[in-house]
């Protein structure tokens, strides 16, 4: 690929224990997606790094284990991240949340260079894979706003998210909405598929999808 389209970098990060679950085939299913699309993809689970929440930084140091090798080497050079979690409770794994929670320390001052850190956390590409028992389409949803107001606050782009059922290990192969296909699509389509979001003042085509080039507007008061 040449220096004009440099190859994007997808992290993804599995918050299930379980090397063979479902989250991990979402993430595997997205992972084979990716690559085969053309994108430097890598796949990690939480726990090999995160050991402890996050502490109460006025009187306690980091905890001892590689969550600072997680977020400031794998997590801030990646283009674009998927989150892959089991839903406990209706809502993410503790190891999922956990990675939510330590980033605090860095970009609070509690890391090294803060400054640096709060930039390159921001304007990513987000995406969410969901596994649960249940097929209760509602079950994701606490995530998915969790994950939306991440992105709000970085001004990062929340593209989409993936929902299947299964309980035993591997069982979301058999849920018929194929939710592994659609993770293999959204990881091949992660850094391509159309996103929008507009404010009221965001330049904007009529149309949705463009056959052309028609002019932008940005006419208060007017929807597409």
């Amino acid at each position: 690929m040449n220096s004009d389209h440099p190859i994007k970098r997808l992290l993804i990060l599995v918050g299930s224990p379980r090397r063979d679950g479902n989250s991990a085939a979402l993430g595997a299913a997205a992972l084979r997606g990716a690559e085969a699309a053309g994108t430097a993809a890598t796949l990690l689970f939480l726990d090999d790094y995160i050991q402890s929440f996050l502490p109460d930084l006025r009187h306690a140091s980091a905890p001892p284990d590689r969550y600072s090798e997680l977020f400031l080497e794998h997590f801030l050079p990646a283009d674009g991240v998927l989150i892959c979690t089991p839903i406990y409770w209706y809502g993410m794994s503790a190891q999922t949340k956990a990675f939510f929670d330590r980033s605090f320390s860095h970009y609070a001052g509690q890391g090294p260079e803060p400054e640096r850190v709060k930039e390159r956390m921001t304007g990513k590409r987000l995406g969410l894979a969901v596994a649960s028992e249940e097929t209760y389409p509602g079950a994701a949803l606490g995530i998915v706003h969790q994950i939306q107001e991440y992105a709000r606050y970085t001004h990062s782009d929340f593209i989409g998210y993936v929902h299947g059922a299964g309980n035993l290990r591997g069982e979301i192969a058999a849920d018929p909405r194929q939710p592994l296909q659609a993770a293999a699509d959204l990881g091949a389509a992660f850094f391509t598929q159309k996103y929008s979001d507009y404010r009221v003042e965001t330049p904007r085509a009529r149309n949705v999808w463009q056959s052309g080039t028609p002019a932008l507007r940005s006419t208060p008061g007017v929807l597409p």
